[in-house]
């Protein structure tokens, strides 16, 4: 039995190691593995334990305990939870014995949550859900969760769409207040009948879409003028009935964009609005913001005003009729002859000039899916954009190009697209570039919108060995939402903006907004650079969620193609390198996947500066046609289709044996 003096030293030991300890607050951090990471205010990174993973979710600010453990590393403790961020999520149902469990679908997230019986809502083994923490695992390590929604199984038409909308949580529905004030809206607000608004229903506006399009934004007419054309650019106007600090204004923000996935569409505003009262349809007088530019012989674009008006569309036209009419193969468009010939004639000076003085972009083969009642895909057929189709994308950069500029010109804060153009990290890396390639262009400087031109233009001449100018878009930024103005490197343009789809837009709405602000008198500042922000996160967020349905849709297609030959292989052009693989696309069907060569037999070198990978026997470069077996496709990689190289495919040529001399007579 101890003694009194040895148990007050024991006590006195104990407080010293309880003092010695180190107590913070930290970010859990997960990883591939059971084990985790505390990551405290101070930067350090403390291993959390497998067993005191269990306690938390990735994300979770706790207080944590750092001790050395016996290999005289450092661990942490979990001791408490001071905020889980963790609250909706989507996951698939999965059973183990009797138990349900939900399998979240979260990064760094790799552990089953228990539903309880008073909580699954009907879910079944292998649905896709909703789902929410019912309870945390801070006491026991044994968290639970609640059903909210059942989304579907595998056989549920347009599953990869409804997953992706929830998952990304795209979509909310409009609010009880957004639906009074609208409803309110469209009964009292009368915008035709205002002092303002311009009559120009004596122009014959025609509008060019699909033929299955009913948000129609859009309405074009132009005339011959003494030096030139005069456009007009007839652009509806949501927000005539959308009043700014309202429920549905905020509901229209949180939205940002209209979303588009193949076989589902989730508007950006509400139907009776996009399709019906806003929307310029044939024969119906309509609130418009109007864009009347002069265009010049040559193509430049001159002198402009914006007008709020009342136009009414002569008619809604089809890309392919006008396309057909453009090419002389179409006659029952010639009521339309005077405005759709003016349009043309402006089109093809718009072009040339874009194409001589600015930047166009480069176009690539586009790709129809047909859908069958599943929404699966049935067939992939190649197409390419039509003139008609063209014709209105130069119209629409005339508008939004004059946008611009008088947003800059009247000192509005934006929202303006900006593009830097090359990288500031990356520019030591273009300059040795084009030292190696393009030598005439190495003291071009790539800061100056002159210089990045003509670079650009240089990279895409013909006769060029290299795909030079594809292999520079690594090194490129991203464009951006400013709510300054600056330069757009990629249409080498001093400024730009979008103001052509306010329908669908948000960022077109703000310009609308911002316009019109300056049409009554006020200084157009109420767009901030947080509120781009969000929009550009909100935007990011809708592409990833179309991506990622557009992928898993591909991936049950390549299944079947599989199931159905299991010998098919398919012939694809490599898209892009790294050191790790290539990403090819397919050539009957522009679907793309990636070659992990990171586990081939040989090892291949990765050149940055030619974008190619090498081993002993094989070489493979961008634009490089190949021949490939399909793998599969996981949702872990956000169903990315992989495959691998047939056994032949990038073989390089055999060495030349050496030329020996001839036998001497």
């Amino acid at each position: 039995m101890l003694s009194q003096e040895s148990l007050s030293q024991l006590q006195g030991l104990k407080s010293q190691m309880e003092a010695d300890k180190e107590r913070a607050e930290a970010v859990v951090k997960g990883t591939q593995a059971r084990y985790g990471f505390a990551v405290l205010d101070d930067g350090r990174e403390i291993f959390i334990p497998p067993q005191e993973m269990l306690k938390a979710f990735p994300e979770d600010r706790v207080r944590v305990c750092i001790r050395p453990a016996r290999d005289n590393k450092t661990i942490a403790d979990i001791e408490k939870l001071l905020d889980s961020p963790l609250g909706q999520f989507t996951g698939r149902c999965v059973r183990k014995g009797k138990a349900l469990f939900v399998e979240p679908d979260l990064p760094q997230m790799k552990r089953w949550l228990f539903i309880p019986p008073h909580a699954r809502n009907g879910v079944k083994e292998g649905d896709y859900v909703s789902g929410a923490v019912l309870r945390h695992p801070i006491r026991d390590g044994k968290p639970q969760a609640k059903v909210l929604a059942v989304l579907g199984n595998d056989d549920t038409p347009g599953i990869e769409n409804l997953y992706s909308m929830a998952k990304y949580r795209l979509g909310p529905q409009w609010s009880a207040a957004s639906r009074r004030e609208l409803e309110q809206g469209l009964a009292q607000t009368q915008p035709l009948e205002t002092e303002r608004r311009r009559d120009l229903t004596d122009l014959e506006f025609v509008s060019i879409d699909a033929a299955k399009t009913q948000d129609i934004d859009d309405a074009l007419y132009a005339e011959i003028s003494n030096d030139g054309w005069t456009l007009f650019v007839a652009i509806a106007d949501p927000t005539a009935y959308i009043a700014p600090d309202t429920s549905l204004h905020e509901d229209v923000r949180a939205r940002g964009t209209s979303v588009y996935f193949h076989g589902d569409v989730l508007p950006m505003l509400p139907e009776e609005l996009s399709q019906d009262t806003c929307a310029l349809s044939e024969g119906m007088d309509r609130p418009a913001l109007v864009c009347k530019v002069a265009i010049s012989d040559s193509g430049e674009v001159g002198e402009f005003e914006f007008i709020e008006a009342r136009v009414r569309s002569r008619a809604k036209l089809s890309y392919y009729a006008v396309d057909r009419y453009l090419n002389g193969q179409y006659d029952e468009l010639m009521s339309h002859a005077t405005p759709l010939e003016a349009l043309y004639q402006v089109y093809r000076a718009l072009r040339a000039h874009r194409e001589q003085h600015d930047l166009v972009m480069e176009e690539r083969r586009e790709y129809r899916w047909i859908l069958d009642d599943n929404k699966q895909i049935e067939t992939i057929e190649p197409y390419e954009k039509l003139l008609s189709q063209r014709l209105v994308e130069e119209c629409m950069v005339a508008a939004n190009r004059c946008a611009a500029r008088f947003l800059a010109e009247h000192g509005a804060s934006g929202p303006f697209v900006t593009h830097r153009g090359f990288r500031e990290e990356r520019l030591d890396e273009i300059q040795r570039f084009l030292q190696m390639h393009a030598p005439e262009l190495a003291d071009t400087d790539p800061r100056e919108l002159d210089g990045y031109r003509a670079i650009m233009q240089g990279l895409s001449a013909p006769g060029r060995e290299l795909p030079l100018r594809a292999m520079v878009n690594r090194l490129l930024a991203r464009a951006s939402l400013s709510s300054e103005p600056g330069v757009h490197m990629g249409m080498a343009l001093p400024c730009y903006t979008n103001c052509t789809s306010p329908l669908r837009k948000y960022a077109d709405f703000l310009v609308h907004l911002q316009i019109k602000s300056l049409l009554h008198g006020g200084k157009a500042r109420e767009v901030s650079q947080q509120t781009l922000e969000h929009l550009g996160q909100r935007l990011a967020d809708s592409r990833a969620a179309t991506l990622e349905a557009e992928r898993w849709l591909a991936s049950r297609y390549l299944d079947r193609l599989v199931a159905a030959d299991p010998a098919v292989t398919f012939h694809a052009r490599v898209a892009h390198v790294n050191s790790s693989g290539f990403n090819a696309r397919l050539l009957d069907s522009g679907l793309e996947g990636f070659v992990d060569l990171r586990k081939d037999p040989e090892k291949f070198s990765y050149d940055k500066w030619t974008a190619s990978l090498t081993s002993t026997t094989r070489r493979f470069s961008l634009d490089q046609e190949v021949e490939l077996r399909y793998l599969g496709a996981c949702a872990e990689d956000r169903w990315q289709a992989r495959f691998e190289l047939m056994e032949t495919c990038g073989l390089k040529p055999p060495k030349q044996e050496p030329a020996t001399g001839a036998e001497p007579d």
